[in-house]
This record gives structure tokens, C-alpha cells and sequence, in this order.
């Protein structure tokens, strides 16, 4: 891995642990035991450096998103594989980072506003309908209403005066709020799917712990 590289994922984990504000080049260059002015060799200032992230996380992000489509059996089982993907992201995120990109780091949040309402938003509107056409999801929802719906209450979970970090964990309010959405979009043959994919879920989950 090249300084800059280095530079980007240590940036990328330490703001994701602490938060954005609260993570100095300072202490960027201490963790990599860096000089400061190695860091300002490939990052002009911290505002670069964030925008670097956030770019290569939501490449990231629209890339899983992606291979949980092609690689899915159905609809639902595409909601499942991405709520992997989501448990594995979220587990360890500070839900100060979205917070502290929309009120220190404009450019960057307006990149984030792209990528949830154009890109997640075409998503979740093409698994709604690929649900609707298996005849897994109820064929009279208002896929517009209920895209919008999702889109806007993935948001709640980072809202830290309703789901304040020391009582709640981002990554299982996410799972609790996508699990409410599929079972409301189900018909009966999708419930019964839900019920089949949760418990191979749990195995996998069982199984994974095992070999720890």
C-alpha cells in the first residue's frame, strides 16, 4: 500500500470509530507514526482528505450493492445479503460521521445526498418492483411512497437524540428497521421466505462465531 493509500484507510478508520470532527491530521500522522507534512504531501488539508474517503466509501457501498443484486436469488434474498453487508459496515460506525459531514464538510455530505437519492434510491425502487414480479412483495404498495419511505428511515438510526450511541447499536437499529419494511412489503409467500432466509442467516451467524 502506497503513503497516500495508507493515508486514505487509516483516515477512513479512525473517522469512522470517532467521528470526523473530533480525528486532527495530528492524530492521523501520530497512528501511522507519519509526519505531518507527509500527510499535506498528498492531502492539501483535512476537507481533501474526507472527500477522499467519502468517495471511496460510497464507491464501495454502490459496488456491494451491486453484487447483492446479481448474486441474489430473489428480492428478498437480495434485502438479506445486503443487510450483511450493512451489520459488517455499521458495526463498529460512529453515527456522529454523517453529523459532522453535513455540518463541516458540505461538498463532501452533498455527495453523500447523491449517492442516497439517486443511487439507493433507484435500488430500493428495483427491488421493490423485482418483489412485486416474484410475487413476494404485495402487488398494491405505492413503490414510490414506500422507496421514500425506506430511504428516509434508514436516516432515523443515525439520529443520535432518538438512538443516543451508549444505549444503541447502529448496526442492530438498521436490522430492526429494514426487517420491519420487508415484512411489511411481504405476501405470504414472501413471509414464509423471510422465515427460511432468517434462519440460515442465524446459522451462518452461528458458524462464523464458531470458527472465532
Amino acid at each position: 500500500m502506497d503513503p497516500k493509500e495508507r493515508i486514505q484507510a487509516k483516515a477512513d478508520e479512525l473517522f469512522m470509530r470517532y467521528g470526523i470532527r473530533s480525528v486532527s491530521m495530528d492524530d492521523i500522522a501520530a497512528d501511522l507514526a507519519m509526519s505531518k507534512k507527509t500527510l499535506y504531501q498528498f492531502f492539501a488539508d483535512k476537507d481533501e482528505l474526507v472527500d477522499a474517503v467519502v468517495d471511496k466509501e460510497l464507491k464501495k457501498g454502490q459496488c456491494d450493492c451491486m453484487n447483492c443484486r446479481t448474486q441474489s436469488k430473489d428480492a428478498v434474498d437480495e434485502i438479506f445479503l445486503t443487510m450483511e453487508h450493512i451489520a459488517e459496515q455499521f458495526r463498529n460506525m460512529n453515527p456522529m460521521v454523517i453529523y459532522d459531514l453535513e455540518k463541516f464538510h458540505a461538498a463532501s455530505y452533498q455527495k453523500f445526498l447523491k449517492h442516497k437519492n439517486e443511487f439507493l434510491m433507484d435500488v430500493i425502487r428495483k427491488n421493490m418492483e423485482r418483489g412485486i414480479q416474484e410475487e413476494l412483495f404485495r402487488p398494491e404498495i405505492n413503490v414510490d411512497v414506500m422507496s421514500k419511505f425506506r430511504l428516509e428511515s434508514m436516516m432515523i438510526a443515525f439520529n443520535m437524540s432518538v438512538f443516543p450511541p451508549r444505549k444503541y447499536n447502529l448496526a442492530e437499529v438498521t436490522q430492526e428497521f429494514i426487517e420491519h419494511y420487508l415484512y411489511g412489503l411481504a405476501t405470504l409467500k414472501g413471509h414464509k421466505l423471510i422465515l427460511k432466509y432468517k434462519e440460515q442467516h442465524k446459522k451462518n451467524i452461528s458458524y462464523e462465531e464458531a470458527k472465532k
